[in-house]
């Protein structure tokens, strides 16, 4: 990842990396709004990697993902994107990073999230008496973590206004190209998808 280390200035898109974080839940959102912020430099944003430390992580599946940024020397973000995962699990009792969410939902506009990483949203207290959905084999550990959310079971993602929660691992794809809607209007999004070559058609 040798883009997006927030040099070009504008407003920042920050993607959270974490131990045991899903490859797709940020790798997925990484391709649409890395290609955008690339293709399209006078849009006026960027998009970048940060983990707490700074330091590479081991995702889920072994893959090694190497940050931008850490949490502490990153610049300013106006949307943060929080993937999910089984590092989410430890991340829900981790209140140094649920403090970190917290303040990030005072600082940014938009707060979105990838599967599991809605569990962290959830869990920091972000998501009460708001539409949500997760990974479908997690909502019922959603709904537990805070049962004022209204989950979303048959959602492929859900806005509601500033926080958008998407479903699982490709999901995180569709509330991507959602986000390049909101921040860049239909048209950008089009273009977008087309660059990326995004047009499923699944075998089954």
């Amino acid at each position: 990842m040798d883009e997006g280390d927030g040099a070009r200035g504008g407003r920042t898109i920050g993607i959270v990396l974490f131990e045991g974080v899903e490859e797709l839940d940020a790798v997925g959102p990484w391709e649409v709004l890395a290609y955008w912020c690339r293709e399209f430099p006078g849009d006026g944003w960027d998009v970048i990697c940060l983990s707490p430390d700074g330091e590479a992580v081991t995702a889920a599946k072994g893959l090694v993902l190497t940050p931008h940024r850490g949490f502490g020397d990153a610049p300013p973000l106006e949307v943060l994107v929080h993937p999910g995962g089984r590092g989410t699990r430890a991340l829900v009792d981790d209140e140094s990073h649920l403090a970190w969410v917290r303040r990030q939902r005072g600082a940014a506009s938009l707060l979105t999230s990838v599967c599991t990483g809605s569990l962290v949203l959830a869990a920091a207290g972000l998501l009460a008496g708001r539409p949500a959905t997760s990974y479908h084999d997690s909502l019922d550990e959603l709904a537990a973590l805070d049962p004022s959310v209204e989950v979303r079971d048959d959602a492929r993602f859900v806005d509601d206004g500033d926080v958008i929660t998407s479903a699982g691992v490709s999901a995180g794809i569709d509330m991507a190209l959602h986000l390049v809607v909101r921040l860049a209007g239909a048209d950008r999004a089009r273009q977008v998808r087309r660059g990326i070559e995004y047009d499923p058609e699944p075998p089954v």
